[in-house]
């Protein structure tokens, strides 16, 4: 079931084909038919039992989806470029094809890298680091690990939206302070080792090289024209990425136990959605609470929490709610704990 997001690269590649209108067919299915199903079908708050987990657990054909993940995103990414220097492609298809792939490098790439991320494996974080490098946002991987899972919930967390705060205020706090918190979390952890931060120690230096690197890849090949359509297709897949992160812990907060530390992260300071077919397309990730109350349990595992604030709808309808702000202030605060309002 979890195959739901393969049908992106699928479609993209029929829209890249066919040309014309067909070149939006992954972005209908994402914000068009799913958040409308979902208005429909029933959420549900079921977990899986003891002996179903265990089975999970040992099925390895949840972790073989992941692992191809990076390079379906790398071939259709390839297919795009190339079709991107064909000089008869009217504007709209340009369009439909920038937010397609950008669609898929956010859903699928930041998505699965964001799981890959969390492995203790270091096979899996270089399958993550790979992905994250596709969207040229190699910071996710630093500041969401080592920031946003310890700082969650509280002023020092950009990731952690603000009560009435606006997405499109969101954006921009939370890619600016991402980028700071990244390097300041890597200068660190170089100089806690007594390295030199302006040596390849430097992670955050090295994802850096490596984004660059891409980037002079696309120039170097497909020429200057098309690495702007492919930085457009980037900046698209960061936006969804940061507007599921909007959603995700919007005007929750964390209470000050006392001047050196904030109580610790409980189920309530996530946003969760049961709604089946968000859950398929992105992974379990708006069981959300239980990713932040054990970051490492596999998205197959994820649990619902009786405790945790739930969405109005799934993640993908909600993302489309936040684009309207008084609507989304409107059928959101109101649902916020107020042991939790931020």
């Amino acid at each position: 079931m979890y195959s739901l997001v393969f049908s992106l690269p699928i479609l993209l590649l029929i829209g890249m084909h066919f040309g014309g209108l067909y070149v939006f067919l992954p972005l209908i299915l994402a914000f068009v038919l799913i958040p409308s199903f979902e208005l429909v079908i029933p959420a549900s708050s079921q977990n899986l039992t003891e002996e179903k987990k265990k089975g999970a657990s040992e099925n390895q054909l949840y972790d073989y989806l992941l692992f191809s993940v990076p390079f379906i995103v790398v071939g259709v990414l390839l297919v795009f470029l190339s079709r991107m220097q064909n000089s008869d492609l009217l504007w709209f298809e340009r369009l439909g094809m920038i937010l397609g792939m950008g669609l898929i490098m956010g859903a699928m790439g930041i998505n699965v890298a964001h799981e890959l991320g969390h492995r203790r494996s270091k096979v899996e974080q270089f399958l993550a680091k790979a992905l994250l490098t596709t969207a040229q946002y190699t910071q996710f991987f630093i500041d969401h690990n080592k920031g946003h899972h310890r700082n969650v919930g509280t002023p020092e967390d950009s990731a952690t939206a603000r009560y009435n705060e606006t997405v499109y205020q969101y954006w921009i706090r939370v890619i600016v302070g991402s980028y700071r918190s990244a390097w300041q979390i890597s200068n660190r952890e170089c100089k806690r080792k007594k390295n030199s931060v302006y040596s390849l120690s430097n992670e955050m230096l090295r994802l850096q090289l490596g984004q660059l690197v891409l980037v002079l890849c696309v120039f170097a090949f497909f020429g200057w024209e098309v690495l702007l359509y492919y930085i457009a297709a980037a900046a698209f897949a960061i936006v969804l990425l940061e507007t599921v992160e909007y959603v995700e812990h919007y005007g929750l907060s964390r209470k000050k136990v006392n001047e050196h530390r904030y109580e610790n992260v409980r189920p309530v300071h996530s946003w969760n959605s049961n709604h089946v077919l968000g859950r398929l397309f992105l992974f379990e990730l708006s069981r959300h609470s239980d990713h932040h109350f054990d970051p490492h349990k596999k998205y197959q595992l994820l649990d619902h929490w009786e405790e945790s604030p739930q969405l109005p709808t799934g993640y993908p309808g909600c993302m489309i709610l936040s684009l309207v702000p008084p609507l989304w202030f409107g059928l959101v605060n109101s649902r916020i704990p107020t042991e939790v309002l931020k």
